[in-house]
């Protein structure tokens, strides 16, 4: 494995840090807002992968997200930076990569961007925007996203009143003349898995009304329920767009706003969420602008959260820092050919110490390489689901299940238990992930290809992981914090290492 080397001055342009603004940003040289710059609404939602109507699912009942996809684009392969929310979320707000901006697991456990980068709040409000979130941010820090609005702060996995958040929305949004940026984050699909909320859904589905997403692998009568409500909490979430749609027609908003839905990664269910599988990172993504976006479009190629910056900087006519890692999607919503690319990158370090296990991923339109860079342990998240650690892992497959499931999906299973140092899919014939094939002579040509362009883009992101002893320092304190029982989550004045030696530095 390549090491990385890379002076402090090369790196900051990898990641676009300090990066100038082109003179389109308005807010930046003291203009004026001009008239037709839209409103951006980015809602994203929790925990859910591709399960709705408009992507296929039959037992999907979301109307009002169908709607959204009609009237606008819907890319059907579109993917988080990473399994888990705080990092997928950095990515959101930064355009650049955890292992760039820092945010590598769980804000919850303290861990945090290296420092308060640009990002789509930040700039825009730059820019001239109002700022509001609305839901949870799960960064750190905080600080770095200055709102001039903030409602309905913190997880919320237990309050899921649609009303409220489309009560805070029109809050924000009605009195201002300003342009705005409104992110919605919505609980749902996040476990607690509710059934119904505020008498959301009107008519919950049971678990004979379902059948367990194919992913998964194994079924049963406890799975089954836990996947319908997997789908209410969907219908749910449907509903809070729904009232959000309503939010901006009812204030003349509606036909000057740029719209993003995504997900923050997929499903907590095994192989989901946590997981480097296409089932913890394929997304839906849905865009929207009245006049300026085609309607009733699909999209196929590769798109990453990576894109999401990029494309709301153009939009707004902020600019756009130099050196980000993604593109904007405007060219490929307004239907243009594009010359776009080939490989798409994921990656994880483990989203708390106790489940460090670090992995990357790549994968192009056909096959997805994943490397394992941890192999003294097994895999903690498996164990996580297996045992159902806590209430967020109620809905893992246990060992019962398991043993109750096809050959191949138990074969899987054990690989995701002790998984080896490389895995290759072919994602057109087993879209599932259940049969590696790396080291095997036929597949030679694509896992070479996608270990030269995993290698690559590890050189040029600057991935500390590349280096063998950056990442046994990690790893040494990680299972330092655990080993010694150090009291971190509650500490005030705890900060990671990692901050200081997995940055780039001279």
């Amino acid at each position: 494995m390549k090491t990385v080397k890379m002076t402090r001055r090369r790196a900051l342009k990898v990641i676009g840090l300090g990066a100038t603004l082109t003179n389109r940003c308005w807010g930046a040289t003291g203009q004026s807002s001009p008239d037709n710059r839209p409103n951006v609404l980015l809602i994203t939602s929790e925990d859910n992968g591709p399960e709705l109507g408009c992507y296929g699912d039959p037992y999907a009942k979301t109307p009002y997200l169908d709607k959204l996809a009609r009237e606008g684009v819907r890319f059907a392969n579109a993917f988080v930076t990473n399994p888990v929310c705080s990092p997928s979320r950095g990515t959101i707000f930064t355009g650049l990569y955890p292992h760039q901006n820092g945010q590598i697991g769980l804000a919850t456990h303290k861990y945090a961007m290296f420092e308060k980068w640009p990002n789509i709040v930040s700039i825009l409000k730059r820019g001239g925007y109002r700022t509001a979130i609305i839901g949870k941010i799960h960064v750190n820090p905080e600080s770095a996203f200055p709102c001039d609005y903030r409602a309905l702060p913190g997880s919320n996995f237990n309050m899921r009143d649609m009303d409220k958040f489309s009560a805070a929305a029109e809050k924000f949004v009605a009195p201002g003349r300003d342009p705005f940026f409104l992110m919605v984050n919505f609980p749902d699909a996040h476990l607690p898995l509710i059934r119904q909320y505020a008498g959301l859904p009107e008519k919950p589905q049971e678990g004979k009304d379902v059948k367990t997403m194919p992913w998964v692998g194994a079924d049963s009568a406890r799975l089954s329920e836990a996947a319908a409500d997997y789908y209410n909490c969907l219908s749910r979430l449907d509903s809070g767009v729904g009232r959000l749609m309503d939010v901006l027609k009812k204030t003349g908003q509606a036909e000057n706003t740029l719209i993003i839905y995504l997900g923050d990664h997929g499903a907590q269910f095994s192989r989901g969420k946590c997981c480097l599988y296409e089932a913890g990172l394929r997304v839906p993504f849905i865009v929207k602008w009245p006049g300026q976006v085609k309607s009733t479009l699909v999209r196929y190629e590769l798109i990453s959260t990576i894109d999401i910056l990029p494309t709301v900087l153009e939009a707004t006519q902020c600019g756009t820092p130099d050196n980000l890692p993604g593109r904007s999607l405007l060219a490929l919503c307004r239907g243009e050919k594009v010359d776009w690319r080939k490989y798409l990158f994921a990656e994880q370090e483990g989203s708390t110490p106790f489940w460090t296990h670090p992995s990357r991923s790549v994968r192009d339109e056909r096959y997805k390489l994943i490397i394992n860079l941890r192999q003294d342990i097994p895999n903690p998240i498996y164990e996580a689901y297996l045992t159902q650690f806590n209430v967020h892992f109620k809905t893992g497959v246990t060992a019962e299940e398991l043993a109750a499931a096809p050959a191949h999906v138990r074969e899987a299973y054990d690989m995701w238990k002790m998984p080896p140092p490389v895995e290759l899919y072919d994602l057109k014939n087993d879209p599932y992930e259940w049969n590696n094939l790396a080291g095997e002579p036929a597949y030679a040509r694509a896992q070479q290809q996608l270990m030269r362009a995993m290698d690559d883009w590890r050189r040029r992101t600057a991935d500390q992981s590349a280096d063998p002893a950056k990442l046994r320092m990690l790893i040494e304190e990680m299972d330092s914090v655990m080993r010694e029982k150090i009291k971190y989550r509650n500490n005030k004045d705890f900060r990671w290492n990692y901050l200081d030696y997995y940055r780039v530095t001279e």
